[in-house]
């Protein structure tokens, strides 16, 4: 019997961190789409890469999942750049893409 509850609880943690990094993945991406969209740059494979996650301590000391996204860009006339972008949750910590904007930093 507690090894049945223990297991359904190890699946609902798992399920949440799958559903909460499928969430944070696409607000990710969409700002990625509007950045590169406002300055005129085209977003590679419309697709940004998961490359690290970690526990974090946000503003308030709580933890908080942090993830690290790449995505590659491009402009006329250049070859292929990378960005990152690092969520809190599912709030911009911070966006860079080297040669055409400094990091954008927001307060998670």
């Amino acid at each position: 019997m507690i090894n049945s509850v223990i297991l359904l609880i190890l699946l609902g943690i798992v399920a949440w961190f799958w559903f909460d990094t499928q969430r944070s993945q696409e607000i990710a991406k969409a700002i990625c789409k509007q950045t590169c969209g406002q300055l005129h740059l085209q977003l590679l494979d419309d697709t940004i890469a998961l490359m690290r996650v970690r526990l974090k301590r946000n503003s308030r000391g709580r933890f908080s999942v942090q993830r690290t996204y790449q995505f590659e860009f491009y402009e006329q006339g250049s070859n292929r750049q990378q960005g990152t972008v690092i969520m809190r949750g599912i709030t911009l910590e911070l966006l860079e893409m080297p040669g055409h904007m400094n990091r954008i930093i927001s307060p998670a």
